[in-house]
């Protein structure tokens, strides 16, 4: 019996290497590709052949790609509008999205079902149909070329509300709460105290599921945004595409630079992705 688990854990052992192997093939190819001239971009898979080390042609890589990012495309300017954009936009749409929910599923008021079914009917809705309502009402605010204009509209979407909804439910009980108010403690402080507390595997996968989505937005920023220093990266890189030419080197450097913070972000939180995308799957 010991010998047929060992075996069948190495067995399971390798399938997982196998996997994790596929899976960061196209890592490295980015990697690689980053540090190549445009010359030896489709002459060698990886990295360029040589009589290097490895068969390596080592002194054939640059990495003056980065370089230019940094330096003359001002690639750090995007970086930056990014990662205040994607990080303003995470938490408060996480903060409204978990308040939302916890009231719809345990707070009494008249006309939380036709919010629930409110809520429900935003979801179907496709996210390009309001982009033009959604210009003529941030030109009528005064909000267009501003961060605030992007911020705002993604604050309270109908998806987390309902997400939060489901797992307030699942997780937070209802007993717990009436106990806390009869002790004398309000709504705001019972959601922060007891009902934010215990969701917080869901609101680590939802921090990180808005995060990403912000950071890669590419349409909002171009219909809300007119002035090139508040790009994000999304758009700097794809503005670095040319007509009749195009540097694969750079592209691939500036796609490298785009998903390191998501990739660091997805390190630090992965536990609790998961465990927050399982939550409600079991109850007991």
């Amino acid at each position: 019996m010991t010998a047929a688990r060992t075996t069948a854990r190495l067995a399971l052992y390798a399938t997982l290497a196998a996997a994790a192997a596929l899976v960061l093939i196209p890592f490295a190819w980015l990697a690689c590709a980053a540090l190549k001239r445009n010359e030896d971009f489709f002459t060698s898979l990886f990295l360029p052949k040589g009589d290097g080390w490895l068969g390596v042609a080592w002194p054939r890589l640059t990495a003056a790609h980065f370089g230019t990012l940094f330096g003359p495309l001002e690639i750090g300017r995007a970086l930056l509008n990014s990662m205040f954009l994607a990080s303003t936009t995470a938490v408060l749409a996480t903060l409204c999205a978990a308040m939302g929910g916890y009231a719809l599923a345990r707070l009494t008021f008249r006309g939380r079902k036709t919010v629930e079914w409110l809520v429900l009917a935003a979801i179907i809705i496709p996210p390009p149909l309001l982009l033009a309502p959604g210009f003529q009402l941030l030109f009528q605010l005064g909000l267009l070329d501003t961060m605030t204009g992007l911020i705002l509209p993604a604050a309270a979407p109908a998806f987390g509300v309902y997400l939060f909804r489901q797992a307030t439910l699942s997780s937070v009980p209802r007993e717990l709460l009436e106990a806390a108010r009869i002790d004398g403690c309000g709504d705001v402080r019972a959601f922060f105290a007891i009902g934010l507390p215990l969701v917080m595997p869901m609101v680590a996968a939802f921090l990180m599921i808005t995060f990403l989505a912000t950071w890669n937005n590419f349409i909002s920023p171009q219909v809300v945004l007119q002035t090139p220093e508040k790009f994000p990266l999304a758009v700097k890189i794809a503005q670095m595409r040319g007509v009749y030419y195009q540097d694969y080197g750079l592209l691939m450097a500036g796609t490298l630079v785009s998903i390191a913070p998501v990739l660091a972000l997805f390190l630090c939180l992965q536990r609790d992705f998961i465990s927050g995308l399982t939550s409600g799957a079991v109850k007991g």
